[in-house]
């Protein structure tokens, strides 16, 4: 019988202290998210103000395109190089900065319509509203989601092909389905990081951050769009 309890309090041990980890990258997790959004608003103002957002409007398509996924791109590849070291928090809230700016444009946009504020203010509610429910639902269901991650990307993918293919056609109708499509797999793709954390799976909170806050940010963004197309009101 001592035998027993000895082999079995170090397994339970493992246990508590596997689980204080995932706690410990989930608290880090929210915590940085919540952070970043300073440099994201910071970013946005300073683009309206500066006219950063007005000089981005004037590009071609093509050109604004270039510069944000590029820009995007490589502040993502040097977020997971240094994701493992004490530059790694910097580098993401320069990301989150870079983003603000990028969201410039559509926020100057948004805030030349009589109730633009409010807009503004009715996509970030509803933007945190998908959040809170999806964390909610992350921690209540029980079942793997792991295979759901391929699915999504290559979802999201697919409305990237069709939001460069739409510069050519300009279709105002497919612009709306896409801004549908990329809320539902953001949110989705939110449910599926937020899990990941939970059972383990990620374990570097700079990284699940990243993946976090591109959902949110893509949720506002066309969340942010469909209100000023919907519910816009001219001066």
């Amino acid at each position: 019988m001592t035998d027993h309890i000895t082999t079995l309090n170090p397994g339970q041990g493992y246990v508590a202290s596997d689980a204080q980890q995932r706690n410990k990258v989930l608290r880090n997790t929210y915590w940085l998210l919540s952070l970043s959004m300073v440099p994201t608003v910071l970013g946005a103002w300073i683009g309206v103000a500066t006219g950063v957002g007005a000089a981005m409007a004037a590009m071609s398509p093509w050109m604004g395109l270039i510069v944000f996924m590029g820009g995007a791109f490589g502040f993502m590849y040097a977020i997971e190089k240094f994701k493992n070291s004490a530059a790694g928090v910097p580098v993401l809230l320069a990301f989150t900065f870079f983003m603000g700016l990028m969201l410039s444009r559509l926020v100057g946009n948004i805030l030349g319509l009589s109730n633009g504020a409010s807009l503004i203010m009715t996509a970030f509610a509803g933007t945190g509203g998908i959040f809170m429910g999806m964390a909610a639902l992350s921690s209540v269901i029980k079942r793997d989601l792991s295979s759901m991650g391929k699915f999504l990307f290559i979802g999201m993918i697919m409305v990237l092909v069709a939001a460069v293919a739409n510069i050519f056609f300009q279709s105002p109708a497919l612009m709306i389905a896409l801004s549908v499509l990329v809320i539902g797999i953001s949110s989705a793709f939110i449910l599926y990081d937020l899990k990941r954390v939970k059972d383990g799976e990620e374990t570097n909170y700079i990284s699940a951050t990243l993946g976090v806050y591109l959902s949110l940010y893509n949720i506002f963004a066309n969340l942010l769009a469909l209100l000023g197309i919907f519910g816009g009101e001219r001066e």
